[in-house]
């Protein structure tokens, strides 16, 4: 009898086992959480207008922060242009004598100085060798000639062209044509991710082309740095007129959420969605009347990740 109450009590504690174990396989593991990442999230439940993002997710999120400020919003006129060497800094370098070339120096690319040697020619009327030498300090832009060719006065060998300074030349349509004036400032866009060049227009055609009723509009700009370069298209915005506005941020902050206009300003490692009210604007800015204050840091570009970032927040609430 003691026995068989033994063999039954032994069954018990192994099925029971047994069920305990099925039990904690269906169960889900749970993953483990980073203090911070706990702290993150209850902030984020308690603050559904806000979000928490440390410096470095906002740098892996490639989220420009700037600062709210006074700025200066321009009325413009969106022109297409390309980059010319200026003409009055340019030179073509042509034989003397016709001959054949023995000896090249320079190449497409090169910095010359004036007087340095270009290439060696063997005149065919005297069989001596001359030097072709720059006549201009520059940068040799074209090259018409190989070792061994025959050359001769009728055509350049080399262009030399001095590119601190470029022509850009803006095409202007008929229409808008009474809105452009010497002297008039123009924002050029190289499209190289950097800040636009302030210019002026220098010049306004007196005759258009037929085939594109537009006539050309130039700007003379300085290039110390190389960033005009010519054949490569460049826009520009001419300014029509200015306002300065006590606080504006960057058009690209602003998002919609339940119907409102909010701007992302960050205070420590929080982004708090401001409602805002909007003003005047141009290309690039939005004057805000309220909501931002000046000095205010915001999410100026990629806002939208931390919209959606407040979305999955209210669903997971949900």
């Amino acid at each position: 009898m003691i026995s068989r109450m033994i063999r039954y009590s032994s069954f018990i504690l192994v099925a029971a086992a047994l069920a305990y174990g099925g039990y904690r396989m269906l169960t889900p593991a749970r993953t483990s959480t980073t203090p911070h990442e706990t702290a993150e999230k209850a902030e984020n439940e308690d603050h559904p207008k806000g979000i928490s993002l440390s410096d470095a997710k906002v740098a892996a999120a490639g989220i420009e922060l700037a600062t709210a400020s006074s700025t200066v919003l321009r009325d413009s006129l969106q022109l297409n242009g390309v980059v010319q060497p200026n003409q009055e800094s340019l030179v073509q370098v042509t034989p003397r004598f016709p001959g054949i070339v023995r000896e090249v120096r320079k190449r497409i690319g090169d910095q010359v100085q004036k007087g340095d040697v270009l290439a060696i020619v063997e005149s065919n009327q005297s069989l001596t060798p001359y030097e072709l030498k720059a006549s201009l300090a520059g940068t040799v832009i074209d090259r018409q000639t190989t070792l061994g060719e025959y050359v001769s006065e009728q055509k350049p060998a080399f262009v030399i062209a001095d590119l601190s300074t470029v022509w850009v030349d803006f095409s202007v349509y008929r229409h808008d044509l009474g809105s452009v004036r010497v002297g008039d400032q123009v924002l050029i866009d190289p499209a190289d991710g950097r800040p636009s060049i302030d210019a002026r227009i220098a010049y306004l055609s007196p005759v258009g082309s037929s085939e594109t009723q537009s006539a050309l509009a130039r700007a003379i700009v300085a290039n110390p740095d190389q960033r005009l370069r010519p054949g490569l298209f460049a826009t520009g915005r001419l300014t029509l007129s200015e306002r300065k506005v006590a606080v504006a941020v960057k058009s690209s902050a602003l998002q919609t959420i339940d119907n409102e206009t909010v701007v992302f300003v960050r205070n420590g490692d929080r982004f708090e969605a401001r409602e805002v009210e909007t003003g005047e604007r141009d290309p690039q800015f939005v004057e805000v009347t309220s909501g931002v204050l000046e000095g205010d840091k915001y999410a100026a570009r990629n806002s939208f990740i931390l919209k959606s970032e407040m979305g999955k927040g209210a669903a997971d609430n949900d």
